[in-house]
């Protein structure tokens, strides 16, 4: 009864961010907080990090969105997706759009436990992201907010 439980529950398959350029929104990954690249074509890459498995997706600011059997077509530069997989089966996909690199809005935000906040902050200011807010000295350790290229939001924490 137990493995018939588990088998039935859901796992979470990657986090998929939209990007105008997927090579270059991998290196930023890659070389900043040290993913490893898994695949990385001008239009998708699959980066890991432990067990976090993160997708790059090609965007050109014009997204076709479909909604059950009739098409509703959204344009927009930044999307969240939505995929619920039964097997193989793709059975049920949705985008939901908003301009995020024109508006100064949070989009879902990305944490990572890092060695040294500085070094790390410093590699990816070089790589094209941006310090949102200085970094926090609390007691429990620093904190610290970035934009990535793309305008994703980037949550970083060295512990104290």
């Amino acid at each position: 009864m137990a493995a018939a439980a588990a088998a039935a529950t859901a796992t979470l398959r990657w986090v998929l961010q939209m990007h105008r350029d997927v090579p270059r929104a991998a290196r930023f990954y890659s070389e900043g907080l040290d993913f490893s690249v898994n695949v990385c074509t001008l239009r998708w890459a699959e980066l890991q990090s432990g067990p976090l498995k993160l997708a790059l997706m090609h965007t050109n600011d014009s997204i076709s969105t479909k909604f059950g059997q009739d098409g509703v077509s959204i344009n927009c530069s930044q999307a969240l997706l939505f995929s619920l997989w039964k097997g193989s089966k793709l059975v049920y996909s949705v985008q939901m759009c908003s301009n995020l690199a024109s508006q100064r809005i949070y989009s879902s935000m990305l944490s990572f436990t890092v060695p040294d906040i500085n070094s790390t902050v410093t590699k990816l200011l070089s790589l094209g992201a941006e310090l949102d807010g200085p970094i926090k000295y609390e007691i429990h350790g620093k904190v610290a907010a970035v934009r990535c290229i793309d305008g994703h939001m980037l949550g970083l924490f060295e512990p104290a």
